[in-house]
């Protein structure tokens, strides 16, 4: 537990070292998502209510996306995870000789990366969206804590599936279309550009379900109190989340040891 607590803190002093890339980017956040959020405020201006979803709940929507941009990295078309660049170049060999776990040591590295972004990328933006927009905060400290527990199984959830993505890399050795697919189609998954509540009843239900929902509209409508979760409530949205965790990184945990067998194989 001490060397992943290390590697977590190496991690979050990686990251921390960039300030003048951290404050470009939570810049580059902040002007996205007021544009972003004047675009919906348009919208509702022209009806006002959508499947549950008003304006306030539509600019909070942005800007928890926002925030949580660095915690999930959601859009991402090139490789935000080193491990993809390691397993082209061979440097995964080096990774496979520490004495834990591959996908430990990826995590405990991530986390403190989408920990550093957090508080002093993601936090910042939505301070924004609270000061320019009148974005919702959390209605008690119950309703904070619930958030808080979802803005961490959205980390893990984005970790679990970025870790497959450069799993893949085994098997096609160049991930960069994967990523370019993925960095796509995973923003409008997760309620990222639209949230959810504006598509059609049918189509926002079932992308609800899927795991990039777990990392933007979960999160969000834990924050606002929707009762469009599943079940009903937030406890709902926190079982799916966490449902999705298990699955991923076990899943992510299997695949490791089916590589790690190929590079032998291969006599990497």
């Amino acid at each position: 537990m001490r060397v992943h607590l290390a590697v977590y803190a190496r991690g979050l002093r990686r990251h921390s070292t960039y300030r003048a890339a951290t404050a470009a980017g939570a810049l580059t956040n902040a002007v996205f998502g007021a544009i972003n959020a004047m675009v919906l405020l348009s919208v509702f201006e022209a009806r006002p209510q959508i499947n549950g979803y008003d304006a306030g709940d539509a600019v909070t929507q942005v800007f928890v996306g926002q925030m949580l941009l660095t915690v999930t990295m959601i859009i991402s078309v090139a490789p935000s995870l080193d491990l993809a660049e390691h397993i082209r170049t061979g440097e995964i060999a080096t990774d496979l000789l520490r004495p834990l776990s591959l996908q430990g040591w990826w995590l405990s590295q991530d986390l403190g990366r989408a920990t550093f972004g957090l508080l002093f990328r993601g936090a910042p933006v939505f301070a924004v969206g609270l000061i320019l927009f009148d974005a919702t905060l959390p209605g008690g400290v119950g309703d904070a804590l619930a958030f808080l527990v979802s803005v961490a199984l959205a980390a893990l959830v984005g970790f679990g599936l970025r870790y497959l993505y450069s799993l893949s890399g085994f098997w096609i050795l160049d991930t960069r279309g994967v990523w370019m697919v993925t960095g796509l189609i995973g923003p409008i998954a997760a309620g990222m550009l639209l949230p959810l509540a504006l598509f059609p009843t049918a189509i926002g239900d079932t992308l609800r379900l899927l795991p990039w929902a777990s990392m933007v509209q979960i999160p969000t409508e834990i924050l606002l109190g929707k009762d469009t979760l599943p079940g009903g409530g937030a406890f709902g949205g926190l079982a799916l989340q966490a449902f999705w965790a298990v699955v991923l990184l076990a899943l992510g945990a299997w695949l490791s040891t089916v590589a790690t067998r190929r590079v032998v194989v291969q006599g990497g």
